[in-house]
């Protein structure tokens, strides 16, 4: 039986007053499952493994994804062109952000049963991901695309590096730091 008959199958039984018995069906065809949210912090180095891995390719569109720093960049250098903020409220954040800057998602929900491990987890947009949420790709009707290659499209990465290094002040206010640390400590144990 399918959720709208349920609920009309419902709602006939509680024109006839038979609360209990809608109560029972509700139970049997229509359970609730709460879902088991647990939050989640990512170290930049977890999520960079990631990212490199999946080659800043959203995993659920196809489409190139950005290594964080560098709309930061963009933004400190053209603030009314590109403006950010530390919420990304719409209002007040270009919506590139939400478009652009990779995250990672767990391909089946933990809440549904998936494990919090880097074989179930794919780089993905905020927006994406924020779409995604608690949802199997089959539900939404999306499908895995496949990993780009880093060697190919590394997200603005190397560009950042190199900016970054001759602007040293730019890379701190960019929050680059933390993520260059974290490619160079990743970098260093290959």
């Amino acid at each position: 039986m399918n959720g709208s008959s349920v609920i009309r199958d419902v709602c006939g039984l509680l024109s006839k007053g038979s609360i209990e018995s809608g109560k029972e069906l509700l139970r049997a065809e229509l359970p609730f499952r709460p879902l088991n949210r647990k939050s989640r912090n990512y170290t930049k180095k977890q999520m960079m493994r990631v990212f490199l891995r999946d080659g800043f390719i959203d995993r659920y569109s196809g489409e190139k994804l950005l290594f964080p720093p560098v709309l930061r960049i963009i933004s400190l250098l053209y603030p009314l062109e590109f403006p950010y903020h530390s919420h990304w409220k719409m209002d007040r954040c270009h919506l590139a952000y939400w478009h652009l800057i990779p995250t990672i998602d767990h391909v089946v929900p933990v809440s549904r049963g998936g494990l919090d491990e880097e074989a179930n987890m794919v780089c993905t947009s905020q927006m994406k991901n924020s779409v995604k949420a608690g949802w199997l790709l089959e539900e939404l009707g999306w499908k895995l695309y496949p990993a780009g290659c880093a060697d190919e499209w590394d997200g603005l990465l190397q560009w950042a590096v190199s900016y970054c290094g001759t602007n040293s002040r730019l890379m701190q206010k960019s929050n680059a730091t933390d993520w260059l640390k974290a490619y160079s400590d990743l970098s260093s144990l290959h």
